[in-house]
């Protein structure tokens, strides 16, 4: 039974670009920092609300304050004298076209869609299915067209092309009778992640639209919700007006006799720490849906083992289970927030030897590369030299699942392409990494 609010509504109200200025003036944001949040959004999505800017960020420690690296754009996130070239053709309204070319220039450089995406659309009916990935056999990420924003958009989002208002760059379906017909001639598929953007941000009777037609298909056993809202916006469960109706809704999924999972991103302990928050995970957890935590590892945010110990005995006692630490993916301000593969495995390792048992669900860390997840398991010395031990946790091929291989020891390395395979990596392992890259 879904429990009652215990507290009081407020509206949401989403801010950007054009809101810099009352942003600083309300929160006292110096002069150069809010000229580098307003050049540097030209490129990267920048959003946050009412909620973000008044319970997470802590004033008193900008800029260095975890939450506020998190959501607001920063000096250093582009590369060489892009940031000065962007604030100055932003500041001269004749160079409107001039900037536009600017901007497009660096999101070139940008790597817009990591990790393969584009590989991972499927044909159906001799088209490109719009809105649909399909990477693993027996999972099928879905993006309806309504959901393809946030409550507040992460500054690592990896997904940011999504945000920009670029159609080419953009996953989106305006209906499910696409992925409904491509499911029913895929029964290997059970397990359907409706993702974005964030799908929460549409209101429950557009949820709806695109979560029932899914119950008529039996083969789709497990329904996953990927969702930032419990963190940048918890009122969408607990005060927002059709809450209770989003609640309900996920009761009917559990009621169908499938498993409805809510994915959700925290990646650090104060967003689990106001009371709407927690309010927010025990009304999910009321209606049976079981609540799973992942974030990425990133430096100026979460890159030391006492935050990531923090959160996870957090989620845990919030009755949520800890499931993935993953590596920042190769796009966006990647280098800004990279923590080198050596470095996130003692930081894994050093939050992970301290916890509970019942917390030791979590995986990490994880690349999200090409070919599948792919998790560091540590690293190991030997008479040839340093190797990092690794393992494919996910992968194209359900063959290579669960097998291990090596790659020499760099203390650099902060992506799966940084990485050297051990001369002895078996061949479809190699092929399947695309090692030697190409």
């Amino acid at each position: 039974m879904i429990p009652p609010s215990p507290l009081a509504g407020e509206r949401f109200r989403a801010l950007g670009p054009r809101h810099i200025d009352e942003i600083a003036r309300r929160h006292g944001l110096s002069e150069p920092l809010r000229t580098s949040v307003r050049a540097i959004s030209h490129v990267l999505p920048f959003r946050v609300n009412e909620y973000v800017l008044d319970q997470l960020i802590d004033w008193d420690r900008v800029p260095d304050d975890p939450l506020f690296q998190l959501t607001f754009p920063q000096p250093g996130m582009l590369g060489g004298n892009d940031e000065s070239e962007l604030a100055k053709l932003s500041s001269d309204r004749g160079d409107r076209q001039l900037l536009r070319e600017k901007v497009a220039e660096v999101r070139r450089r940008l790597n817009p869609h990591p990790s393969g995406q584009r590989l991972n659309v499927p044909n159906h009916a001799g088209q490109p299915l719009p809105g649909v990935q399909h990477k693993y056999r027996e999972t099928v990420l879905y993006f309806p067209g309504q959901g393809q924003t946030c409550h507040a958009y992460c500054t690592y989002c990896f997904r940011w092309a999504q945000f920009i208002g670029d159609a080419d760059l953009k996953f989106a379906a305006p209906a499910p009778g696409g992925l409904v017909d491509y499911l029913g001639s895929h029964p290997d598929v059970h397990d359907v992640l409706i993702t974005g953007g964030d799908p929460m941000i549409m209101s429950t009777e557009r949820l709806r639209s695109h979560i029932e037609p899914l119950l008529a298909v039996d083969t789709v056993r497990t329904i996953r919700i990927g969702t930032k809202s419990v963190a940048y916006w918890p009122q969408r469960f607990v005060t927002d007006q059709d809450a209770d109706d989003a609640l309900r809704l996920f009761e009917q999924v559990i009621a169908s006799g499938r498993q409805l999972a809510v994915m959700a991103h925290f990646s650090h302990p104060r967003e689990l720490e106001t009371d709407v928050a927690r309010a927010a995970l025990a009304r999910i957890r009321a209606t049976g849906a079981v609540v799973y935590c992942q974030a990425p590892l990133i430096a100026h945010v979460n890159d030391d083992p006492a935050t990531w110990n923090t959160l996870w005995r957090m989620e845990l006692a919030a009755g949520a289970v800890p499931y993935y630490m993953f590596v920042e993916r190769d796009t966006g301000p990647q280098e800004y927030f990279r923590v080198p593969l050596a470095q996130a495995v003692d930081i894994f390792a050093r939050a992970y030897r301290t916890l509970p048992g019942l917390a030791r669900t979590v995986r990490g860390p994880v690349m999200s590369a090409t070919p599948g997840k792919v998790v560091v398991d540590g690293v190991e010395d030997t008479p040839e030299g340093s190797f990092f031990r690794l393992r494919l946790l996910q992968a194209r091929d359900p063959e290579l699942v669960g097998r291990p291989f090596r790659a020499r020891f760099s203390p650099d390395a902060a992506w799966l392409d940084d990485l050297e395979p051990d001369p002895a990596t078996p061949g479809d392992v190699r092929a399947a990494l695309q090692w030697p890259p190409q």
